[in-house]
């Protein structure tokens, strides 16, 4: 839904996330005033008005996609304490420093005059004029949010389970997305077990350095942490979804040196994702 009640709006392209959420006090004082007076708001809501700000941008007269002066989103989700009740937990939506980021990565895969069209040098140098200097060194060192495109990274399905809390959001019979949210630790715990048993079976894997940095990035925050997989606009093509149990056999398998099992594994993750992934190049 909008931010005013309605459907939400059209899709974007295809974009997942996987973000950590945190307790209030594991933030500053002026982030948690931004925070409750945020945490009213539901997360359809949340996410349209992110849209409706993107939207915006993109069709400002003068190219330039970055965030201007304004209070940054906050996203809340609520999930079980040990003890059995339910809390809040946040996360910032950190836009100003992933434009930033984001920026960054484009200029260095585009070549030629596209980049200056796309990020023009005055916006780029208008962005760094307003981003605070002491706040933004943190905010890259502890960055709550990663983004992927056109599909969700194998990576990320090592750190969730077909058990974990799973939320499947629908609009008019569409699948809006699919977020899957399980405690830091359990994810941590995954990550590693996924790390050693690669480290034997196939270290020559990019799927290890990959999960061997998204473990070192979840050490950074609190143990008493959640860790959301949020599918997007992709879930709509592909769920029901068993990736993460794919993942987990794959990775097994080739532990344990059983080649049929983990090309199995490997086979059904491929047909699942790579229609996806070549709609990228689709014109």
């Amino acid at each position: 839904m909008n931010p005013s009640g309605g459907a939400l709006a059209g899709p974007f392209p295809y974009v997942s996330h996987l973000r950590i959420y945190e307790p209030l006090e594991a933030f500053s004082d002026a982030q948690q005033l931004t925070m409750l007076a945020q945490r009213e708001r539901d997360r359809e809501a949340t996410e349209a008005l992110e849209q409706e700000q993107s939207r915006q941008r993109i069709l400002r007269p003068v190219s330039d996609p970055f965030p201007h002066h304004g209070t940054d989103l906050v996203r809340v989700t609520h999930f079980p304490r040990p003890d059995g009740t339910t809390a809040p937990y946040y996360c910032p939506n950190q836009l100003a420093v992933r434009a930033t980021l984001a920026a960054e990565s484009l200029d260095q895969s585009l070549r030629g005059p596209l980049i200056d069209v796309l990020v023009p040098e005055i916006a780029r140098e208008a962005h760094q004029a307003r981003l605070d200097p002491d706040t933004f060194a943190d905010s890259v060192a502890k960055l709550h949010t990663r983004s992927a495109t056109w599909g969700v990274p194998f990576a990320w399905f090592a750190l969730i389970h077909e058990d974990d809390l799973t939320e499947v959001v629908e609009d008019g019979g569409q699948v809006i997305t699919v977020r899957v949210t399980a405690r830091i630790e359990d994810c941590l715990g995954r990550a590693r077990r996924s790390v050693a048993q690669l480290a034997v079976g196939a270290p020559e894997m990019d799927l290890l350095d990959e999960l061997t940095e998204i473990v070192e990035w979840l050490e950074i925050f609190r143990r008493d942490a959640v860790v959301e997989v949020d599918y997007g606009r992709v879930a709509d093509r592909g769920v029901p979804d068993d990736s993460p149990s794919d993942v987990r056999l794959g990775i097994e398998g080739l532990a344990e040196a059983d080649m049929v099992g983990a090309a199995a594994s490997c086979r059904r993750l491929a047909s699942r994702w790579i229609p996806i992934r070549q709609l990228a190049r689709a014109s």
